[in-house]
């Protein structure tokens, strides 16, 4: 069954690490010592979702990146055109056409999308899954070699 993929497998946790960059280093440490990586698992625990603002969004700002994307959408749209159009017409004035029209209904459709918030999210962020522990799982009968191999690694933090 596909699901079990994602099933976080029972073993012996053989490091524990605040950043996913440790344990993923320990992991790839092991991986080259020819340790059979296959039976470790990755296991973040106390998710949080973390979101970083990045600036004030304003009329202009809504405008410039609804424009911007527009236009990019269009100039796809016209080199199509440009690429697949019968008779000759011109690549540049398709391509030209696209990218101006794209950038006029993205400026609109950007407009009308950013009044429809009526001000309630006056913000631009991104935003991440991180955890607060990272925990190295490895099956009981690899892990004694793990936690050997991992003591040989000069940041780590096996418990």
């Amino acid at each position: 069954m596909a699901a079990s993929v994602y099933m976080p497998r029972d073993g012996m946790r053989i490091g524990t690490y605040g950043t996913y960059a440790e344990a993923q280093r320990a992991v790839d440490y092991l991986s080259d010592n020819k340790f059979p990586v296959e039976n470790t698992t990755i296991i973040g625990s106390d998710l949080r979702m973390v979101e970083q603002i990045t600036g004030r969004l304003t009329w202009a700002r809504t405008a410039l990146a609804g424009a911007a994307s527009g236009a990019w959408f269009g100039l796809f749209v016209g080199l199509l055109l440009g690429l697949f159009a019968p008779g000759g017409r011109e690549l540049f004035t398709l391509v030209l056409f696209g990218l101006l029209y794209g950038a006029v209904f993205g400026l609109i459709f950007g407009l009308i999308g950013y009044a429809a918030t009526r001000g309630k999210r006056d913000f631009t962020s991104t935003s991440q899954v991180v955890a607060s522990t990272y925990d190295v799982m490895c099956v009981p009968s690899h892990a004694q070699a793990a936690q050997e191999l991992l003591g040989k690694l000069s940041l780590t933090n096996p418990t």
